[in-house]
């Protein structure tokens, strides 16, 4: 019996080498391209090992990454993604709040009232002209170039992070990083129009909380 689609969605096979910190950080640079991620469990109990929950806001954005990312290559193994047989239960059960309804009510609310103050703070939608053009992430550039410089990365970012986001862009070769400067790195395409997609697309990405990821294109 198929489940039904929920918010959550339970992924397993996942690369079970990979520390907890990086691998939460990892499955939100790579979930978070296709909607507001509100939590993600991920534990490395013998029983939850190479398996993770992401908690998506809005139901189409937990089905878009489930059928985008099904056998995606994580760590160098194929992801399998489900959605979670409830919603949240299994979630809340592992932390010991299932059926304390208030405490969820009163949550979900401070959650409502965070994301309508962000409302009013960014009236631009992320990654369109409107916001690209505002003086908050707007990035002198340089002439169109198939190679794109970005600079503002959180000091966690590795070449694995980046793949993830820039690889669903047609015509993505590589990710190189910068020996002993974390914050900046270079994404190379097989042609400027390419490389153009995907920094209208990705400008102001937030790999973290506090990092807006800046792309210009690279001096020739």
């Amino acid at each position: 019996m198929d489940i039904r689609p929920n918010h959550t969605i339970y992924i397993n096979n996942i690369n079970d080498k990979i520390k907890k910190d990086e691998l939460k950080r990892s499955l939100y640079a790579l979930f978070s391209q296709f909607g507001q991620v509100v939590d993600i469990v991920a534990m490395k109990t013998i029983k939850m090992r190479g398996q993770a929950f992401v908690v998506f806001k809005e139901l189409a954005a937990a089905t878009n990454a489930l059928r985008q990312l099904q056998g995606f290559p994580f760590y160098n193994k194929p992801m399998r993604i489900q959605y979670a047989k409830t919603d949240s239960e299994v979630i809340s059960k592992m932390r010991g709040t299932y059926g304390d309804k208030d405490k969820k009510k009163e949550k979900k609310k401070k959650a409502q009232e965070a994301a309508a103050n962000n409302v009013n703070k960014r009236p631009a939608v992320p990654g369109s002209n409107s916001q690209a053009h505002t003086p908050a992430v707007q990035v002198p550039d340089n002439p169109p170039n198939y190679i794109l410089f970005l600079s503002n990365l959180p000091e966690e970012t590795n070449e694995m992070m980046l793949s993830m986001l820039f690889n669903q862009f047609p015509g993505f070769k590589e990710v190189r990083l910068v020996p002993g400067k974390h914050d900046i790195s270079f994404v190379e395409f097989e042609s400027d129009t390419q490389a153009g997609v995907a920094k209208d697309a990705l400008q102001g990405f937030r790999i973290t909380a506090t990092c807006a990821m800046k792309i210009t294109y690279a001096k020739k």
